[in-house]
């Protein structure tokens, strides 16, 4: 399995893959927090805060999370590799979990910089340091359980496809439903809101951004995250032995 997560990170840093994903997601960020004129706008804004990149950030990820999983899987069964994949002594398991730690690792390796964008505000603040640090790293943790989740969605598409074009639309649709579509159907069930909203992402990303790691919510995204990952192993065996 090192071996492959290996492969996998080295086949992302290796190419404009990995690079372009981490180039984009901190451009538009940077664009967004410190050059266009905006409400997410830091300057703009008036006081020490990081909220527009907690909420902006999930919205880049629903497009580039998929665009860095697409190929995961359904690369290795459009060219025909997958099948040398799984005559090794490699579990289903372990291929999934490969592929996806690698996929994770370059999520992760994106929003690592960002920590840059905290040091600046606290040094913009006046006085020097008042900054809302819970608020930020409840929100910056919560951002890394999103990334997961998404990573987790992406991969569970890549396995259903052989055409990575399909397996990044598919994994937008999923991610974009989990996230907000919750929200939407809640509205629907008087009574039940909270309950129905609760089954979404955003609930539980808004409830770490208020700087309280709840066990609940750190609960829900490994569900989530083993969930998919599960449909994903499960898709895999299948495969096998057709």
């Amino acid at each position: 399995m090192g071996a492959l997560y290996k492969k996998e990170i080295l086949g992302f840093l290796s190419t404009l893959t990995g690079w372009v994903v981490i180039g984009i997601f901190l451009t538009v960020t940077g664009l967004f927090l410190w050059v266009f004129p905006s409400g997410l706008n830091i300057l703009d804004g008036g006081y020490a805060s990081l909220s527009g990149l907690f909420g902006l950030a999930p919205f880049v990820f629903l497009f580039l999370v998929p665009a860095v999983t697409m190929n995961s899987v359904a690369e290795e069964k459009r060219s025909g590799t997958l099948e040398l994949l799984l005559v090794r002594p490699l579990s289903d398991t372990k291929i999934i979990m490969a592929k996806y730690l690698a996929a994770f690792t370059l999520v992760v390796l994106s929003l690592l910089p960002t920590l840059i964008y905290y040091f600046s505000v606290w040094h913009l603040g006046f006085p020097v340091g008042d900054i809302d640090s819970g608020g930020f790293w409840g929100s910056f943790i919560g951002l890394l359980f999103l990334g997961s989740a998404f990573t987790a969605m992406g991969v569970f598409a890549s396995s259903l496809s052989s055409n990575p074009i399909v397996s990044f639309l598919v994994a937008v649709i999923i991610s974009a439903f989990v996230y907000m579509g919750f929200d939407f159907i809640a509205s629907f069930f008087s009574g039940a809101e909270l309950f129905v909203g609760a089954l979404g992402i955003r609930a539980h990303y808004a409830s770490m951004s208020r700087g309280v790691i709840d066990s609940r919510d750190v609960i829900y995204f490994l569900s989530l995250n083993f969930f998919f990952l599960y449909l994903s192993v499960s898709l895999l065996g299948r495969r096998k032995w057709k």
